[in-house]
This record gives C-alpha cells, sequence and structure tokens, in this order.
C-alpha cells in the first residue's frame, strides 16, 4: 500500500484529502504544519507521495521542499496553493516539486493526479537510457550527462527531457507534452510547459543539443547547425 502524508494548516482541507486518498486505497498520515511534517518525515522515511501547502506558519512549504531535496528524499511532493503567478510556479519547481494545484482544488482531481504520477514511477523502473548528440540520459538512475558530465536537473526537468530524447527532430506541441508530463486531466496554466522549457534550454546550453520553438506550436529537440 502507497503512503501518503499531507502537510496543511487547514484542519478542513486535511480532513477532506485525506477521505479521498483512503477511499482510493493510501495510507494517509496527516502533520498540522511544515515543522511537524519534517519530524515525520525523518522518522517515517518511506513516503511515497507528500502534499505540502505553500504558506504555513513556520516552515513554508517552499521551505519544506527545498529542505528535502537537498536532503536527496526521492518522495513524489505536490504543492498546493493560491499563487498562480509564472514566477511562483517557477520557484516551486525549480524548488523540487512534481505537481501543483491551485486553491481553490477538487480533491478528486487529486487524488487522480496522484495515481497517475505514482504508476508513471512504477514505470520508470523499467526504462532505458536515452542518448541523441552528446545527451546522454540513464532513466533508471535519473542522472544526465553532457559531453560526459554530469548536468543537474529537477524531476520534471528530467521527465521533460527524456520526453524530447524520445521525439528527436520532431514538433511537439504544448498539448503534447502537458498530456504526457502532467495528464489528460491537467486543467492549469500551459504556461508551465513554457517555464520548464525555459529553464531546461538553459542547462542544454553547452550541448551540441537544443530545444529550438516552433511558432505557435510547441518546441523540438534539434542538434545545432542541423549536425
Amino acid at each position: 500500500m502507497k503512503r501518503i502524508l499531507i502537510i496543511d494548516d487547514n484542519e478542513d482541507i486535511r480532513k477532506i484529502i485525506g477521505y479521498d486518498l483512503i477511499k482510493a486505497g493510501f495510507d494517509v498520515d496527516d502533520a498540522q504544519d511544515g515543522e511537524s511534517g519534517y519530524q515525520m518525515i525523518q522518522k517515517e522515511k518511506n513516503y511515497d507521495l507528500i502534499i505540502v501547502d505553500w504558506m504555513m506558519p513556520g516552515m513554508s512549504g517552499i521551505e519544506l521542499v527545498r529542505t528535502l531535496r537537498r536532503q536527496h528524499n526521492n518522495s513524489l511532493l505536490f504543492m498546493l496553493t493560491a499563487k498562480d503567478g509564472v514566477d511562483d510556479l517557477a520557484e516551486a519547481f525549480e524548488a523540487g516539486v512534481d505537481d501543483y494545484m491551485r486553491k481553490p482544488f477538487s480533491p478528486r482531481e487529486l487524488t487522480i493526479r496522484i495515481q497517475r504520477h505514482l504508476q508513471q514511477r512504477v514505470r520508470e523502473k523499467d526504462k532505458h537510457i536515452l542518448s541523441y548528440g552528446d545527451i546522454t540520459l540513464d532513466e533508471r538512475s535519473r542522472q544526465v550527462t553532457i559531453q560526459g558530465n554530469k548536468v543537474a536537473l529537477t524531476r520534471k526537468e528530467f521527465d521533460m527531457l527524456a520526453y524530447y530524447l524520445s521525439h528527436p527532430d520532431t514538433v511537439l506541441s504544448r498539448n503534447q507534452i502537458l498530456n504526457e508530463l502532467w495528464g489528460f486531466d491537467y486543467d492549469g496554466d500551459t504556461r508551465i510547459v513554457d517555464v520548464h522549457t525555459f529553464k531546461l534550454r538553459a542547462k542544454l546550453k553547452d550541448s551540441s543539443v537544443m530545444i529550438t520553438s516552433s511558432r505557435g506550436i510547441g518546441y523540438r529537440l534539434e542538434k545545432r547547425g542541423g549536425l
């Protein structure tokens, strides 16, 4: 049984989310703030997924996410937030969240997204190595190298690069990327694709491979100079 921890200072939200997740067959714990949630994580160390609210007294959700990723915690991290600016989204994903939902949200949609992310993680165990140009991506160890040098990517940047590497020299629409990485049920801001692609481009600046824009459509992974 998959284990999930809900960290939110709103007791009603914890109960609503917990009810749906328990009904879906998950083992659920909850914490009322970032600090108590962090202590539970340190004690248990085996949560498959952690749901965390951004704005909490004491340790905020974004601080907690950064702390967990610095400690190489491999749990899936979901952020709940009322923030909706592009810069806020970029900050959350750069910190290391795997997905986010704006408040108010549908508990049923949250459960569906969680199920999809956990299923995707299971499938990742059977994947292999992808390479194109001077980029090599190992989907088992989740490591990326450019010209033999390791490159640090966030979880979502890694998944996005893997998708591009699976379809080199092909224009991928924003909707295709959204459906693959966030699910068909995703109804958030499509700019999230642009945010992640922009950051991924910057990390590929020394590569023989680049991500180009196809105006009004999406993006394409190709070799520089058509080599």
